[in-house]
């Protein structure tokens, strides 16, 4: 085909190349956060090596997923799911990490910042959870007093909640009156038949976690939902194993 003006035909060729690059630019699945990838091991690193190697938690968008400890040093962590110590007496996490989407690192941090100031710091024992992993859980205990139906997942799986407790700064454990997944009423934040100090390490626990924006389940005093993530979409990311 000749076309009859050289110039025009010049002038749409130019256009319709920045628009194959343009969309060559975009994600191919933008309704899913994107993961910022790296490629230091930011367990040796600094506070201040933190903030140079990995991209400012104010520049990403609030549901992209993040790893906490790529952000802080400052918190402990237990991560019960990557072992055989909890209540499925099974490993359901090929490693342990603690991901959750952005909104909900900035309000763990300023918490856990709160908290160092009288002596204290979260400990961890579970954070986001891939829905894949709920559907493992609940093959293994399929009820849904102790498991969420994964067709309906739960915040964990929407990168919004996580199970806690307190440790000192020197890294001893806040006698909670039970242990993590402990199913029963002494675990319930409205039982106040408990020793004195583990009244008020609940109170510590709870009046700084709802002070950030954070909610308390009555019957699990380890479990927080972070109020703003919880209508945000069920994930399955799957970090990387090393």
């Amino acid at each position: 085909m000749v076309f009859p003006n050289k110039k025009l035909f010049s002038v749409l060729l130019l256009l319709l190349i920045l628009a194959c690059k343009e969309n060559r630019g975009k994600s191919v699945n933008s309704a899913e956060p994107q993961i910022p990838v790296v490629s230091v091991d930011s367990a040796n690193l600094s506070e201040e090596d933190l903030i140079k190697e990995f991209p400012d938690l104010n520049s990403l968008p609030d549901t992209t997923f993040v790893r906490l400890a790529d952000y802080s040093a400052d918190f402990a962590y237990d991560m019960r799911y990557a072992t055989t110590n909890n209540f499925l007496k099974a490993q359901v996490y090929d490693c342990a990490e603690c991901y959750t989407r952005v909104k909900t690192a900035k309000a763990l941090m300023a918490a856990n910042q709160d908290l160092m100031e009288i002596g204290y710091r979260i400990l961890f024992f579970d954070c986001y959870r891939p829905n894949s992993v709920q559907y493992k859980m609940w093959e293994i205990v399929p009820n849904p007093q102790y498991v969420a139906n994964p067709v309906k997942g739960s915040v964990h799986n929407r990168g919004g909640a996580v199970d806690i407790s307190l440790v000192s700064l020197d890294g001893r454990q806040l006698d909670m009156g039970t242990d993590f997944d402990f199913f029963g009423k002494r675990a319930y934040y409205d039982n106040f038949d408990l020793p004195e100090q583990v009244l008020a390490n609940r109170k510590i626990l709870k009046e700084t976690m709802e002070r950030h924006g954070f909610n308390s389940i009555r019957t699990e005093w380890w479990h927080y939902n972070y109020g703003a993530a919880s209508r945000d979409p069920v994930a399955d990311f799957r970090w990387p194993c090393e």
